[in-house]
């Protein structure tokens, strides 16, 4: 059985091959071995260097164990994703009640993320000694399916608060950016591993729907720990480091390791992002929308009086417009 607290595995230099031995990934050049893994150590696979090749039987082992493969554009963004058919023993019955989710169901889970990432994007602002932007109070004031579209409202308050008035949210852009999606990456990978592991189909989203997107519930169950990789790109920043090297890598990857309060005790980002997707395989089963996140303590402070506050830009790629629920809902999709 592979652990939640594996290592994220990059092949960063061109000319790699994969292999599998055993219960080992091989990585080798030519017919010279440059280095192995245990197949139970790893957390996910990230190529990024444009020349590697893999056999099969690799990508077979790293699936039977529910390992991702993930392949990035050059912006660090991923483009493919190899997941699981088969994982949890009660997958097919669980895969069924997520199947038969109602509308209304969506729509209350769909608040309850939206609350969740409010209290982590205010958390997260607290943390670093920012102005924590009334996020407490947005929490509270998420409607089934967030027809306020308070998202939208967070977003343009939650970026110029962590970064700098002038910052704009661009996948293609250097920079913050490019560390921002390595690190969405990383945690991406990690949330899809975990729904396939609570036997959940994660092209079935709740909210996200693009039909180049084959992994929708990721992009849904992911939204309220993006603050934990924005949090460490300005520790990063703060550090020197504005470029997606390989220190940065390692940070970012090491997000998983991060200790999480959670209602059973301190674990592990990578365990709190289980639990979280077992919860959810559990509201499908139930009919209740019951999600569990880690244990956040976000305090009302002064700031809050002014919750109506918003600059005057936000990035078209972060946000939906106010109204554009269901349109966004079919062709938006963001990283």
């Amino acid at each position: 059985m592979t652990s939640p607290l594996g290592r994220v595995v990059e092949i960063a230099e061109e000319g790699r091959h994969l292999s599998k031995e055993r219960g080992f990934l091989v990585v080798s050049t030519g017919r010279a071995e440059v280095g192995r893994v245990p197949l139970d150590d790893i957390a996910a696979v990230l190529a990024t260097a444009r020349g590697t090749s893999v056999s099969v039987a690799l990508l077979a082992a790293l699936a039977e164990r529910g390992l991702p493969f993930i392949v990035p554009a050059a912006n660090f963004a991923p483009t493919a994703l190899l997941w699981p058919l088969f994982g949890h023993h009660a997958a097919s019955r669980r895969m069924a009640a997520q199947i038969e989710r109602t509308r209304p169901m969506e729509k209350r889970l769909w608040a309850l993320v939206v609350a969740a990432k409010f209290r982590r994007q205010g958390w997260t602002l607290q943390c670093l000694g920012r102005p924590t932007g009334a996020f407490a109070r947005l929490a509270r004031s998420v409607k089934a399916g967030d027809p306020d579209n308070l998202e939208a409202q967070a977003a343009r308050r939650y970026w110029p608060l962590l970064f700098d008035a002038g910052f704009r949210r661009d996948p293609d852009a250097a920079g913050a950016n490019a560390l921002l999606n390595y690190g969405y990456a990383v945690l991406r990978a990690a949330v899809a591993r975990s729904l396939c592991a609570a036997g959940l189909h994660p092209g079935l989203g709740i909210f996200h729907r693009h039909p180049q997107d084959p992994m929708p519930l990721a992009d849904d169950m992911m939204e309220p720990f993006r603050p934990v990789v924005d949090e460490e790109v300005v520790r990063l920043l703060a550090d020197g480091i504005a470029a997606v090297t390989v220190p940065a890598k390692r940070r970012l990857a090491a997000i998983l390791l991060k200790d999480e309060q959670t209602a059973a005790g301190t674990s592990p980002l990578a365990t709190a992002l289980l639990r979280c997707a077992a919860s959810l395989a559990d509201s499908y089963l139930t009919g209740e929308p019951a999600l569990e996140f880690p244990v956040l303590r976000l305090k009302d402070t002064a700031d809050d009086a002014d919750p109506e506050w918003l600059p005057d830009h936000v990035a078209g790629t972060d946000v939906r417009s106010a109204g554009d629920d269901e349109a966004t809902a079919e062709g938006g999709n963001r990283l």
